[in-house]
């Protein structure tokens, strides 16, 4: 498939959690959950309306621990091949917010947009793990006094989390997997680019074809719980 194969890096995105019961954020329409973006996903919406976001926030935090939603075929198969590949590195970068790759068995998972499962103090940006509901009269316990957490979320116009790791990550990348990305939300989008610089062989498996898929040198369309364990297969035979 390529000269060499040592450092893997992966970016996933919604398209991969989608077989799993969880509904994405962001609907055709551009609404997320109803809401608009600017109702609910920047700073100056949690400060126009806290509770609304906090609400927000509460709805898909519980959505995520119910019984139903699971790890599909997809996550398991990069599970594997973190666990399985033994040529070099397997960098795991995710869009995602819930922790459906965590739960598969994926280590060191870089979520670029933070995470559901966390709240994040207002003061000194600490975060900490959180199932439960919060809101504006929860407070932290970093601070003394204490004081209000937010949720652990990248809202549009902050800047997304682990760029150094994920930067040096590409530039060491001989191999650029996007799975279930939209190639719209940047900086995410602008990884393949990064990776093909440096010399990177660029694999899309996605559904349908992103709005970066020029920029591939291969691509596999169809279900993620299909094409992903198909991938993994085919890299590991060469492992």
């Amino acid at each position: 498939m390529m000269r060499r194969m040592r450092n893997i890096v992966i970016l996933t995105g919604a398209g991969i959690s989608a077989e799993s019961g969880l509904k994405t954020f962001r609907d055709n329409d551009g609404l997320w959950e109803q809401h608009a973006i600017e109702d609910v996903a920047t700073p100056q919406a949690f400060a126009r309306d806290p509770a609304l976001v906090y609400r927000f926030y509460n709805a898909r935090r519980a959505q995520l621990q119910q019984q139903a939603v699971k790890p599909n075929l997809a996550h398991h198969a990069v599970a594997r091949l973190q666990k399985e590949w033994r040529q070099g590195t397997v960098t795991l970068v995710t869009q995602n917010v819930d922790d459906l790759h965590e739960r598969a068995g994926c280590s060191n998972v870089l979520h670029m947009h933070g995470e559901l499962l966390s709240q994040r103090c207002c003061r000194s940006n600490q975060a900490v793990y959180c199932k439960e509901p919060f809101d504006a009269t929860s407070r932290c316990q970093c601070c003394d006094p204490p004081s209000p957490v937010r949720p652990d979320i990248v809202w549009f116009g902050e800047m997304p989390m682990h760029m150094d790791r994920i930067e040096k990550a590409l530039y060491n990348a001989d191999v650029f997997v996007a799975i279930g990305t939209s190639g719209q939300v940047y900086p995410a989008a602008g990884f393949v680019a990064m990776a093909s610089q440096c010399g990177a062989h660029a694999v899309e498996l996605n559904l349908k074809a992103s709005d970066t898929n020029t920029l591939f040198d291969e691509h596999d369309y169809g279900p993620a719980t299909v094409v992903v364990p198909r991938f993994v297969e085919r890299m590991l035979k060469e492992n």
